[in-house]
Parts: structure tokens; C-alpha cells; sequence
């Protein structure tokens, strides 16, 4: 029983053994649908941190925000509610498969920089042919989608793909300009916050016209009041790792179980019980290489 009549609880086991039950892990709660109350957006949180010390597994909700269909309907997802749904289960993942001694060091509870990455490694499945075919049916007549489409999908996620890389990082050096100011050279009246800004973009090359940054300095949430101070390029640096990795499965095999364990064990296991990158390094065997992130993007010519 969750803490609302909307909320499913599930129990997660881990994978069974010959001859023995599969081993209980912990809880999984999926809060899907929007309500009065709730706040909107999608997340994900530790209800219970999963810790060796005080013996705890782990109980981990999702939430989203989708519109709840009348009974008896099926609930129907936007492509972006997919990837959203399929993002945020990658957060659950990194909270149900941790294994550390310490609550403060569990599954998510890593760098800024670093916790979206094992998130944006999940949201490959949703593009995966294989995986695609077992969801993306028709739902009266479970009929698949059909390849064609499935082939403009897949084409479709490099469209707009430049403005969208030029106007993030904009955001992001405006944000580290600001963080990187001494006290006493903050500008002091509101009037000279716009050449601070032009002269942050155009020190930093990303001084544009026709593709202004993500963020204006006055509406930019996620560094003045949002958390992400001096952390807004996180995401592309997460997305970094996550292009690098998803490249690891391709030159072994894919959706292999050997393959997810592997990822599971070295990575979504250790949280923060060590250096990140070092898990990283010990996955793909060195550093972090940009060339998957810029071909996927359709910036590699």
C-alpha cells in the first residue's frame, strides 16, 4: 500500500540463483500520475538510502506527472513522457542497485556533474529497435510501430541538434562567468547586467545573434536559485559519459545481461564510496572520449 491510492509498490528482487530464490532488494514506488498538490515535473528520491551500516535497503520512488486516464482507459505517453519515464527509472536504478556502507554515499548521492549520467544511459533503451517493439504498440491492436517510423524517429534526434548544443552551452559559461567573479566585481546595478552578459559570451566564442543562450542571467532558476551554482554544464558533461558508455555496450554486444551487470556492478553499485570517474575508468578501461557525443549529435563533420 503506497502513500496515495495512485501510488504501486513494487518489490525488487535481485536476479534468481540454480536452486534458490532470487534475494530482496527493496522497494520501488511508482508515482505516475498528476494530482492536486503535487508539484509538476519529474523526479526521483531515496525514501530509505540503502546503507551496510544500519542494515537499510532501499525504498525508491519515481515521480511524473501524467494525465490519469478515466477508469478502465489505458494511460496513454507523449514520446517525451517515454523518455522522461525511462530517464528518471535510470535514478531509480542508481538508488535500487546501490551497495554501500555509508547512507551518504548512496546511489545517487554523487557529484552534480555525475549523477544524471547513469540516468541518460537508461533513456537509451526507450531508442532501442529491440526494446522499442515490445512497448511502442498500437493499443487497441498491439500491432508495432512500424519501421519506417521507428527509422524518422531515430533520424529525427539530430534535427535542431547545432542550435540546441549553442544555446546550452551559452547557458553554461554565462553561468560559470557569473561563479567565477570576485565578490567585489559583481556588477552592482541591474542596468549593467546585460554588457556583463555580452562580454561573458563573447570572451567565452558563443556570442551569437540568432542563437541567444538557454537562459537570460534574470530568469536563469537553475543557477540563482535552483542549485546547480557554477554546475549548469553538468547535463552535456553527464551526456559526455552517458554517449561514451551507450558506445561501451555497442562494441560489446548490447543487451547483453553480462553487460548490464557489469555496468551495474562497477558503476551504479559504488555511488559515491569512490571517485566516479574512477568507476568510469574501470568500466570502459580509460578516460572519457567526446567523439560518441559529438557523432550522436551530428557534430562530428
Amino acid at each position: 500500500m503506497g502513500y496515495h491510492p495512485d501510488v504501486r509498490v513494487f518489490e525488487v528482487f535481485d536476479a534468481e540463483t540454480p536452486g534458490a530464490p532470487g534475494e530482496g532488494m527493496g522497494l520501488f514506488l511508482a508515482d505516475w500520475y498528476t494530482r492536486e498538490a503535487k508539484r509538476g515535473g519529474a523526479w526521483m528520491n531515496n525514501l530509505v538510502d540503502q546503507n551496510h551500516l544500519l542494515g537499510q535497503r532501499p525504498v525508491v520512488v519515481n515521480n511524473l506527472n501524467i494525465v490519469k486516464p478515466p477508469a478502465g482507459e489505458p494511460t496513454l505517453l507523449r514520446w517525451d513522457e517515454v523518455i522522461t519515464l525511462f530517464h528518471e527509472f535510470g535514478h531509480a536504478l542508481h538508488g535500487l542497485f546501490s551497495d554501500v556502507r555509508y547512507p551518504s554515499q548512496s546511489g545517487t548521492d554523487v557529484p552534480r556533474d555525475f549523477v544524471e549520467y547513469p540516468s541518460q544511459v537508461n533513456e537509451m533503451w526507450a531508442w532501442d529497435p529491440e526494446i522499442l517493439r515490445s512497448y511502442a504498440v498500437h493499443h487497441v491492436t498491439g500491432e508495432p510501430m512500424p519501421t519506417s517510423w521507428v527509422d524518422t524517429m531515430l533520424a529525427s534526434r539530430q534535427f535542431n541538434e547545432g542550435f540546441a548544443t549553442t544555446e546550452y552551452l551559452a547557458a553554461a559559461l554565462l553561468d560559470q562567468a557569473w561563479h567565477t567573479l570576485a565578490p567585489e566585481d559583481v556588477p552592482a546595478s541591474v542596468d549593467d547586467v546585460v554588457p556583463f552578459e555580452t562580454a561573458a559570451l563573447e570572451a567565452a566564442g558563443v556570442a551569437f545573434g540568432p542563437v541567444p543562450p538557454r537562459y537570460r542571467t534574470t530568469y536563469y532558476n537553475h543557477v540563482f536559485g535552483g542549485g546547480y551554482a557554477a554546475g549548469y554544464y553538468s547535463y552535456i558533461w553527464s551526456e559526455v559519459l552517458d554517449a561514451d558508455t551507450v558506445e561501451w555496450y555497442r562494441e560489446n554486444g548490447g543487451l547483453r545481461r553480462e553487460n548490464g551487470e557489469r555496468f551495474r556492478r562497477t558503476l551504479l553499485a559504488r555511488g559515491g564510496s569512490q571517485d566516479p570517474l574512477a568507476s568510469f575508468r574501470e568500466l570502459r578501461g580509460r578516460d572519457a572520449d567526446i567523439a560518441p557525443l559529438l557523432a550522436r549529435r551530428g557534430l562530428d563533420a
